[in-house]
């Protein structure tokens, strides 16, 4: 860089700060209002979605009718299906082309991974057979690169994009708004086995037990916001599916049990009289029954060497299953707030008994208690399954054991029920299960729950330039794509329950639940949502929160006593603001604790509290003038329960008194951090 052009950068930076009438510009700006990108404007234009939160007047998603059957062959561990789709067109725009999932995909070594890295590569979906409203799609002139290939049939629908995970069906003629297009598909895909990293679909254990996900070729989503959902699936990130009806034949072995999404329809024909006997008496108590044995096998009712299990699931956005040649089957109940008591499954292996011996209570506490806290699950079973994916979950169906039950259990809620886009807002479903299962944690153990601590733990990652803000796809997201999608969420709850109450945060967010029960709310809807809920406007702290990585950096600078008065002076250098909260230590003594109208009294203690309006002026600093008549002050701390993102909350308390170790950087010692409460 030139000498001059540095120069004029230095003196373009030092006149920045002053406005045109020469006065010197606010030290910090805080942003108060959510960024809208161009998707919610138009979204929010069309009345698709509302600045309420809610589902907007012309709020619109498409609607799919699966009927699947398909066939397990164990001895090559490959499935053969076909299905056909009804896709009902409940959008305001004609479909000149259908989006397809082709998740299998991933096992083939030319296509698109994130940190994924499967256990074995295979052909994926080898599509045999393709028609939309009977016209067949010609499969062999599939275009294999962007707008390069085969030459389609003329006037016929095409193919683009067939080996990867996500292809565009171009149609012959556009499915009109409210009509109804059929698609018909056949294909077969081994089940991958292996333990592989970093992606959702190790589906097998040796050719005895299968757990099947993300199985047959589907439609993926089309909605107000984006049109066609065409994000490739990489392996770590979740999904976005449509509702819709499932109708599924499975054919497997004679005897081998099988558990899924749905409700059984034909237990007279792939169940033995004593199973059926057992199964009849689960919903009268709460223990837990053995529907099949370690000793015992499934025996065919109708002889032969296959069965046929029917499952249907209605209003669910996906389907999955598992079976095995020989599983212990035990079941209980759980009993649904305003709905009653459902079956709850559990299926494992003979030899792993010790990780399920307390399914049944584990799965029972969290379909009531998120019942109570959320909305009523509102699913007629709930299924978990032991194999190779111990940490994944499915509409009533879950792939664990006891140790992360809880948390697959949750999922109910977000995204079966409250169904967001994962691949790009994971925090929505992770982040929110993560919170809750510290509130279910609690309520097991019978006691409160305890979310201090957590919301000033963000200010030590904070800054980290390996994390993405929680608006950024999760495929991109980045090293720290867990603690985006997982960990950071629960922090920022944290710090809402400190502004609002963490009682009224609950209630919101049970009101938002039901709001977009069985619909695909965005994160602009749920944070006008919270605010309309809660009667604030927190424009400032979704900004910071989901759209930046940006934290606190508040601190005592002093205190100084003046009669009965206690001036504190707080400064606050951190982009983010909050609240001011001062808790007073008071020295004992008898004179009654007269204090300020914006102060809570506890024994010896005063907690003050000033808005976060404090900060939206021009000053980095406040005095908090705080008159305490009789009472002498002992000691001072800021944020006393830790709820506000700190970077360095060593300054936060006072008098400062920690020893300094000789030798020791004293700029680095904890003073007073992680006192909290």
């Amino acid at each position: 860089m030139r000498r001059s052009t540095l120069a004029a950068i230095v003196t373009a930076i030092a006149i920045a700060p002053l406005s045109p009438s020469g006065a010197q510009a606010p030290a910090r700006a805080i942003r108060r209002d959510i960024p809208l990108t161009n998707t919610i404007r138009r979204a929010l234009a069309a009345g698709t979605r509302d600045s309420t939160g809610r589902p907007g007047r012309n709020y619109w998603q498409l609607w799919m009718d699966y009927t699947i059957s398909v066939r397990l062959d164990p001895a090559t561990s490959t499935i053969s299906g076909r299905e056909t789709i009804k896709l009902r067109n409940d959008s305001d725009t004609s479909l000149s082309s259908i989006q397809l999932r082709l998740d299998q995909n991933i096992f083939r070594g030319d296509v698109p991974r994130g940190a994924s890295v499967p256990a074995e590569n295979h052909e994926g979906f080898v599509i045999t057979d393709l028609k939309v409203n009977g016209a067949a799609v010609d499969l062999a002139a599939q275009s294999f690169g962007r707008g390069r290939g085969a030459t389609p049939v003329p006037g016929g629908p095409s193919i683009h994009g067939l080996h990867t995970t996500s292809a565009r069906l171009n149609l012959s003629s556009p499915i009109a708004p409210k009509a109804v297009a059929t698609l018909e598909v056949a294909w077969h895909n081994k089940l991958a086995g292996g333990p592989g990293a970093g992606h959702r679909m190790t589906l097998r254990w040796g050719d005895s037990l299968y757990q099947v996900a993300q199985w047959y070729p589907r439609v993926a989503v089309y909605d107000d916001l984006r049109g066609w959902d065409t994000e490739p699936y990489l392996g770590p990130a979740e999904f976005y599916n449509n509702f819709g009806r499932f109708d599924v034949s499975i054919d497997v072995p004679s005897g081998w049990i099988v558990g899924a999404t749905g409700v059984l329809q034909n237990s007279a024909q792939v169940l033995s009289a004593p199973a059926r006997e057992r199964l009849s008496h689960v919903l009268e108590s709460d223990s837990t029954r053995t529907i099949v044995g370690a000793d015992e096998t499934l025996a065919s009712p109708g002889g032969g060497d296959r069965q046929v299990w029917h499952f249907v699931a209605d209003t669910v956005n996906d389907f999955a299953w598992a079976t095995a040649r020989h599983w212990i089957w035990q079941a209980t109940r759980a009993t649904i707030p305003g709905r009653g008591p459902i079956p709850v499954n559990v299926y494992y292996l003979p030899g792993r008994a010790a990780q399920f011996a307390n399914s049944g209570p584990i799965l029972r506490h969290a379909l009531e208690f998120y019942s109570k806290l959320w909305m009523p699950d509102a699913f007629p079973q709930h299924t978990m399954v032991d194999g190779p994916d111990n940490g994944m979950e499915y509409p009533m169906l879950v792939m664990s054991n006891d140790g992360p039950a809880d948390h697959e259990t949750g999922h109910q809620w977000w995204p079966m029920m409250v169904s967001n886009n994962e691949t790009w807002y994971g925090w929505m479903d992770e982040g929110f299960n993560q919170y809750m299962n510290i509130l279910s944690g609690a309520d097991a153990a019978h006691r409160p729950p305890s979310l201090d601590g957590l919301g000033q733990s963000y200010g030590r990652t904070s800054g980290d330039e390996r994390e993405g803000s929680l608006m950024w796809n999760e495929n991109f997201g980045g090293p720290l794509y867990s603690f985006q999608a997982y960990s950071k969420t629960p922090l920022m709850l944290s710090m809402l329950g400190a502004i609002v109450g963490d009682t009224a945060v609950w209630r919101a967010q049970s009101e938002y639940a039901k709001a977009w029960r069985f619909k695909h709310p965005s994160p602009w809807d749920y944070a006008f949502f919270m605010n309309n809920a809660l009667k604030r406007d927190l424009g400032w702290f979704w900004y910071y929160w989901l759209f930046t990585t940006e934290s606190v950096d508040g601190s005592i600078q002093d205190v100084t006593t003046n009669g009965d008065h206690t001036v504190v002076t707080v400064r606050e250098d951190g982009q983010m603001p909050s609240p001011i909260v001062l808790k007073l230590q008071l020295a004992p003594g008898s004179a009654p604790i007269k204090a300020p109208a914006n102060a809570t009294v506890v024994g010896d203690t005063v907690i003050v509290t000033y808005p976060v309006d404090v900060w939206f002026g021009v000053s980095k600093t406040f005095k908090a003038d705080i008159q305490l008549p009789g009472r002498k002050v002992d000691k001072i701390f800021l944020d006393p329960h830790c709820r506000f993102p700190d970077h360095d909350p060593s300054d936060n308390v006072w008098p400062r008194q920690v020893s300094v170790p000789a030798g020791a950087d004293s700029r680095r010692q904890p003073l007073g951090a992680g006192r909290c409460g």
